[in-house]
Parts: structure tokens; sequence; C-alpha cells
């Protein structure tokens, strides 16, 4: 039962994702000029220790974007990229030649904290829509550092969490560019009973 239960949730969660993304992308688009698209988003369940392997080990470069998540719908939202592909999304962001971003000085962060922004904030707003739940995201705080070490600093930021998180993956694309990302998303135990009885109660036939 627990195993359908996860099943049907998950796919559910993959409509909220689609429109979440989409419409991500459609801010996105407007901040850069040009149109941004996404490919179709998948959600996994996966263990919380997982994570630095699905990204390449614990001791991969990389940069965090963090944001808190208070209200009904209370967690914590993660974008986490390797560091080089930290770089080639700034060069999709500000139109650049693949292989221009070196280091990541303010303008760099910005477009960066704003990808965290924008996909934690719209993904949200698409969970609340569906859940009537409320949701109020913090501002997007950023780090640079290793794989480990963004997460040591999450788990100790968020306390007590559940040994599984959501895993959000999705391609945006600008013309012929395009760039894979991780997103995750760590409810507490209290908001993922919620959202599975919420979530499953509106898809019942």
């Amino acid at each position: 039962m627990k195993k359908k239960l996860n099943e049907k949730f998950i796919e559910s969660l993959e409509e909220l994702a689609k429109q979440g993304f989409e419409n991500a992308a459609e801010g996105f688009s407007g901040m850069l000029g040009m149109t941004l698209a996404v490919y179709e988003p998948t959600v996994s369940l996966i263990p919380l220790q997982d994570i630095p392997h699905a990204l390449g080990g614990p001791e991969i470069d990389a940069v965090g974007i963090y944001l808190q998540v208070a209200g009904e719908i209370s967690g914590h939202v993660l974008l986490i990229i390797p560091l080089n592909k930290a770089f080639e999304m700034v060069d999709l962001l500000l139109n650049e030649k693949v292989g221009t971003t070196k280091k990541l000085g303010t303008l760099e962060r910005s477009a960066l904290a704003e990808v965290g922004n924008l996909t934690g904030s719209f993904f949200l707003n698409a969970l609340s829509d569906q859940t009537g739940l409320s949701s109020r995201p913090s501002p997007p705080a950023m780090m640079v550092d290793m794989v480990g070490a963004i997460l040591d600093v999450i788990t100790s930021l968020a306390g007590a969490m559940g040994d599984e998180v959501l895993m959000f993956q999705a391609t945006f694309i600008i013309g012929d560019r395009e760039l894979n990302t991780d997103f995750w998303v760590i409810p507490d135990a209290t908001t993922l009973n919620k959202l599975t009885s919420e979530i499953s109660g509106n898809h019942t036939e």
C-alpha cells in the first residue's frame, strides 16, 4: 500500500513540478528577454544520504542555493549545482559563450540566487494552488563549497529531518543550449504527511 501511495504521490508531484517549472521558465524568459523552455521534469523520492552520490561525490565543488519554507507547507528547498555546471548556467543566463564564466562575482551570484528563488517560489506556488496549503519561502541564501559541506550546513539549519528527500530534475533550454538541474525539496515529516494526504486525496477517482 505504501509503495502504491508513493507512486501515486510522485506522479501527482510530477504534474505540479511541470506547472512550476514551466512558470519558472516563463519568469526566466522575461528576465532574460529571450525564450527559455523546460523539458518534462522528473521526481524521485530518495534517501538524504544519496544526494552527494547523485551529484558526483561529497568532495565535488558546488553552488548551493537554499530557501527555508514556513507556513502550512514547511521545510527546505535546495538547488545544488556542481561548480562547473554553475559556470555554464551563468553563461546561459547572461547569454555569454560557454566557457566565459570562470569565477562567481556579485552579478553571477545574483543570477544564480534568482534561479533558486524563481524555481523554488514557482514550485511552492503550484503546490499551494493544488493543496490549498500556504507556504512562505525565505529569500535565497547562497553557498559555494563542497557538496558534503553544503549539506552539513543545510542539515544543521534544518535540524531534525526525515530520511528521504524529493529530487526534481529538469532541463532548461535556450535555443540550442541546454542545462540539467537537480532541485531538492526537504519537507518536514508533518508537511510530507499533509502533502501525501492532500495530493493523493485530490487525485482519488
